[in-house]
């Protein structure tokens, strides 16, 4: 970065380009031996408030911003999202891979912000739904019919899976420092279920993944699925995707359940349509 990058002199007697310590410990607001102590790793760990400065003076992008935060050994800052946003690529997979495989988006807390039909068709409606209910770990500890929907397999890979949410959720909590979401979630878990609790004090660290699940459907039967997680980059965002597993019948039970949702939509619609002209003529 050149001084003039920040509408400073640049001077006659600059040796080497680039900034001085004492032009950056002043756009910063600190002295310049503190700077330069942080540059020599010496004193103290500096605060996060303290990194913000520096960032902010430098100029960091995000990236640099977040490799700042790891060196001083500090959680990186991740930017609130607005309530209703949804990360428009994850959203486009969504609707890409709609005939043909169920899909959810979550937020890094597992709370559901939307479906696709197929999805919908298979485990109801859940990212209309208020508080606790939308989350998926959530229900994970606190619900046995969800369990039973997700058909989790022996003991072992149960625990298996309740482990691994609750390290998941452990290093979404670390990620997002002081946040009042994720922690009132982790202590209304913590008294809502006595198996989370106990994991929880495990201080497991882990990222989501998946393996094979066995769903049930009502209407098609057994459906063996590949769960593929994809995160995005750009946010906190998750896209999650039930593919068939290969050489099982769940391919061709998926497509007729995809027919089936077709002709409930395309009757909705037309009930919707007919209601909307009955309206009309009384009108």
């Amino acid at each position: 970065m050149r001084p003039e990058d920040l509408g400073l002199a640049p001077g006659a007697r600059r040796r080497t380009p680039g900034l001085r310590r004492d032009e950056v410990a002043a756009m910063a607001n600190m002295s310049t031996a503190y700077y330069e102590s942080l540059e020599q790793a010496r004193g103290p760990q500096p605060s996060v408030a303290i990194l913000a400065s520096i960032a902010t003076a430098l100029r960091l992008t995000p990236d640099e911003r977040h490799y700042l935060y790891l060196l001083a050994g500090h959680a990186p800052p991740t930017p609130a999202e607005p309530p209703d946003f949804l990360d428009p690529g994850l959203s486009y997979t969504l609707d890409a891979v709609a005939a043909t495989t169920p899909a959810l988006i979550t937020d890094d807390l597992s709370n559901v912000l939307a479906q696709n039909p197929l999805n919908i068709a298979l485990f109801g409606t859940f990212a209309d739904r208020p508080g606790h209910e939308r989350n998926l770990t959530w229900h994970w500890f606190t619900s046995a019919h969800w369990r039973s929907v997700l058909r989790s397999g022996s003991p072992e890979e149960e625990e298996a899976t309740s482990l691994l949410y609750v390290a998941d959720l452990r290093a979404t909590v670390t990620q997002r420092g002081h946040d009042p979401a994720a922690a009132t979630l982790v202590s209304e878990l913590c008294a809502a279920s006595a198996e989370f609790a106990e994991m929880w004090d495990q201080h497991r660290v882990s990222t989501l993944h998946c393996s094979t699940k066995s769903v049930f459907s009502e209407q098609v039967g057994r459906l063996d699925l590949d769960c593929v997680i994809l995160a995005s980059p750009l946010s906190r965002q998750r896209l999650l995707l039930l593919q068939p597993v290969p050489g099982t019948k769940t391919t061709d039970r998926l497509s007729h359940l995809q027919r089936v949702v077709s002709q409930h939509t395309a009757q909705s619609r037309e009930n919707t349509s007919a209601a909307g002209l009955n309206q009309g003529a009384a009108g």
